[in-house]
């Protein structure tokens, strides 16, 4: 019986490690030791980019390097997009659409652009402005934090 679970585990392994498995959070980018990220003076998304990049163990440059490759973030933007209204004519549902465009440069090379969207509803109440206000904070948070993860799932796919 001992014999079959360890056989079975050996297996599993095998089939995981050979499909390009993973885990979150430490990500192979051992093909970018350093980086410099290029992008508005006070961006959260650039911010949170950089803690991922260093966490994963590549040096973030202070400043352009031609031998580095640069991350440069062009922009990230909230949209709101309207999907319900109350009997009132007040909105009553919101579409959040968060748009990160950027691109990498590598040394000696072309930029090379991309862009995605990220979508979130959201329901307004105009009777809980404040709680509604510190809630749609908290999701844009959370929209940043998907938006650098997927950058960086972007850069492990590069080799």
């Amino acid at each position: 019986m001992a014999r079959l679970s360890l056989l079975l585990m050996l297996v599993a392994s095998l089939l995981l490690s050979s499909c390009g498995f993973h885990l979150r959070g430490d990500l192979p980018l051992s093909h970018f030791p350093a980086m410099y990220i290029q992008s508005d003076r006070h961006s959260e998304l650039a911010a949170l980019v950089s803690e991922r990049l260093s966490y994963n163990k590549v040096q973030v440059l202070d400043s352009y390097q031609q031998a580095a490759p640069m991350l440069q973030l062009q922009s990230d933007t909230l949209e709101r997009r309207t999907l319900s209204l109350f009997p009132n004519g007040q909105v009553a549902e919101y579409e959040l659409i968060y748009k990160v465009r950027y691109q990498l440069t590598m040394p000696d090379g072309e930029p090379q652009p991309y862009q995605f969207e990220l979508y979130r509803d959201y329901q307004d109440d105009p009777n809980q402005a404040l709680a509604k206000a510190k809630e749609l904070e908290l999701m844009l948070d959370e929209l940043r934090q998907q938006a650098a993860n997927r950058i960086l799932r972007q850069l492990a796919r590069l080799h």
